[in-house]
């Protein structure tokens, strides 16, 4: 899990969006960006699918990213 958020933040900066940036997307606070990349709260699949679309990102890449870091 871990490894896909950090999949899921470096999506973000390489994009070059702000946690308010995107948490306005989102229709959402800023705090909330912030709270689950700093592991204070749980994303579930459909809002992690959801986040990396908006990002631009192919969040089945995202994931298979993070898989490849944990060998």
């Amino acid at each position: 899990y871990d490894r896909a958020l950090d999949e899921l933040v470096r999506a973000r900066q390489k994009a070059s969006v702000t946690q308010a940036a995107l948490a306005k997307q989102l229709g959402r606070p800023q705090s909330f960006v912030a709270k689950y990349e700093g592991r204070e709260r749980r994303l579930d699949v459909a809002e992690f699918v959801s986040i990396a679309r908006l990002l631009g990102a192919d969040p089945a890449r995202l994931l298979k990213a993070a898989e490849s870091a944990t060998r």
